[in-house]
Protein backbone atom coordinates (compact mmCIF):
# COMPACT_ATOMS: atom_id res chain seq x y z
CA UNK A 1 0.00 0.00 0.00
CA UNK A 2 1.45 3.33 -0.83
CA UNK A 3 1.59 6.74 1.13
CA UNK A 4 -0.99 9.67 0.72
CA UNK A 5 -1.84 13.07 2.03
CA UNK A 6 -4.10 12.76 5.28
CA UNK A 7 -8.04 13.60 4.29
CA UNK A 8 -9.19 12.30 7.62
CA UNK A 9 -10.79 8.92 8.05
CA UNK A 10 -10.04 6.02 5.45
CA UNK A 11 -11.12 3.01 5.60
CA UNK A 12 -8.06 1.26 3.91
CA UNK A 13 -4.94 2.55 3.00
CA UNK A 14 -4.59 3.44 -1.05
CA UNK A 15 -3.59 0.25 -3.02
CA UNK A 16 -0.88 0.25 -5.21
CA UNK A 17 -2.15 0.35 -8.76
CA UNK A 18 -1.95 -3.26 -9.58
CA UNK A 19 -4.82 -5.27 -10.81
CA UNK A 20 -4.66 -7.78 -7.77
CA UNK A 21 -3.71 -4.98 -5.05
CA UNK A 22 -6.99 -3.32 -6.72
CA UNK A 23 -9.43 -6.46 -6.74
CA UNK A 24 -8.49 -6.74 -2.95
CA UNK A 25 -9.25 -2.83 -2.37
CA UNK A 26 -12.47 -3.71 -3.74
CA UNK A 27 -13.18 -6.76 -2.21
CA UNK A 28 -13.02 -4.36 1.15
CA UNK A 29 -14.81 -1.40 0.01
CA UNK A 30 -17.48 -2.15 -2.76
CA UNK A 31 -17.55 -5.87 -2.69
CA UNK A 32 -20.88 -5.60 -4.77
CA UNK A 33 -18.64 -3.99 -7.44
CA UNK A 34 -16.28 -7.45 -7.76
CA UNK A 35 -18.12 -8.62 -10.89
CA UNK A 36 -17.94 -5.31 -12.57
CA UNK A 37 -14.62 -4.95 -12.05
CA UNK A 38 -13.96 -8.33 -13.95
CA UNK A 39 -16.08 -7.54 -16.72
CA UNK A 40 -13.80 -3.96 -17.36
CA UNK A 41 -10.69 -5.78 -16.72
CA UNK A 42 -11.56 -8.74 -19.45
CA UNK A 43 -12.94 -5.90 -22.04
CA UNK A 44 -9.77 -4.07 -21.17
CA UNK A 45 -7.51 -6.61 -21.67
CA UNK A 46 -9.45 -7.98 -24.95
CA UNK A 47 -9.45 -4.33 -26.27
CA UNK A 48 -5.47 -4.11 -25.50
CA UNK A 49 -4.68 -7.60 -27.47
CA UNK A 50 -6.89 -6.03 -30.41
CA UNK A 51 -4.99 -2.76 -30.25
CA UNK A 52 -1.76 -3.79 -29.83
CA UNK A 53 -1.67 -1.23 -26.93
CA UNK A 54 -1.49 -1.05 -23.10
CA UNK A 55 -3.81 2.02 -23.54
CA UNK A 56 -6.83 0.39 -22.15
CA UNK A 57 -5.27 -1.95 -19.18
CA UNK A 58 -3.69 1.53 -18.27
CA UNK A 59 -7.01 3.23 -18.13
CA UNK A 60 -8.62 0.28 -16.34
CA UNK A 61 -6.51 0.71 -14.11
CA UNK A 62 -6.61 4.25 -13.49
CA UNK A 63 -10.87 3.89 -13.58
CA UNK A 64 -10.62 1.70 -10.69
CA UNK A 65 -8.08 3.35 -8.54
CA UNK A 66 -10.19 6.60 -8.96
CA UNK A 67 -13.09 4.53 -7.88
CA UNK A 68 -11.42 2.87 -5.05
CA UNK A 69 -10.49 6.20 -3.69
CA UNK A 70 -13.78 7.57 -3.44
CA UNK A 71 -15.18 4.54 -1.73
CA UNK A 72 -12.25 4.31 0.24
CA UNK A 73 -12.82 8.18 1.35
CA UNK A 74 -15.51 8.70 3.29
CA UNK A 75 -15.72 12.55 2.51
CA UNK A 76 -15.35 11.73 -1.24
CA UNK A 77 -18.24 8.60 -0.86
CA UNK A 78 -20.77 11.10 0.89
CA UNK A 79 -20.22 13.98 -1.93
CA UNK A 80 -20.03 11.24 -4.72
CA UNK A 81 -23.35 9.84 -3.57
CA UNK A 82 -25.20 12.97 -3.25
CA UNK A 83 -24.02 14.44 -6.25
CA UNK A 84 -25.13 11.07 -7.98
CA UNK A 85 -28.78 11.25 -6.46
CA UNK A 86 -29.08 14.41 -7.56
CA UNK A 87 -28.40 14.77 -11.11
CA UNK A 88 -32.17 14.15 -12.31
CA UNK A 89 -33.17 16.42 -9.82
CA UNK A 90 -36.60 18.41 -10.94
CA UNK A 91 -35.00 21.57 -10.28
CA UNK A 92 -32.28 22.58 -12.78
CA UNK A 93 -30.16 24.30 -10.76
CA UNK A 94 -29.73 21.51 -8.41
CA UNK A 95 -29.23 19.45 -11.18
CA UNK A 96 -26.64 21.39 -12.49
CA UNK A 97 -24.84 22.11 -8.72
CA UNK A 98 -24.60 17.94 -8.98
CA UNK A 99 -22.88 17.88 -12.20
CA UNK A 100 -20.42 20.47 -11.00
CA UNK A 101 -20.03 18.35 -7.49
CA UNK A 102 -19.74 14.74 -9.38
CA UNK A 103 -17.34 16.50 -11.44
CA UNK A 104 -15.40 17.66 -8.59
CA UNK A 105 -15.22 14.62 -6.63
CA UNK A 106 -13.96 12.86 -9.78
CA UNK A 107 -11.33 15.13 -10.60
CA UNK A 108 -10.29 15.38 -6.41
CA UNK A 109 -10.12 11.14 -6.51
CA UNK A 110 -8.52 11.16 -10.13
CA UNK A 111 -5.41 13.91 -8.86
CA UNK A 112 -5.48 11.96 -5.62
CA UNK A 113 -4.26 8.62 -7.46
CA UNK A 114 -1.91 10.63 -9.58
CA UNK A 115 -0.02 11.71 -6.79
Amino acid sequence: MSTQADHGHELIPRPEQTPDTLRAALAVVAPGRLDEMQATKDEAFAKAVEWQSLSPVQSWVLAWARDIEIARRPDLSTRYTRAKGNLEHEDPALAQEAVRDLSAVLDEAMRAVRE
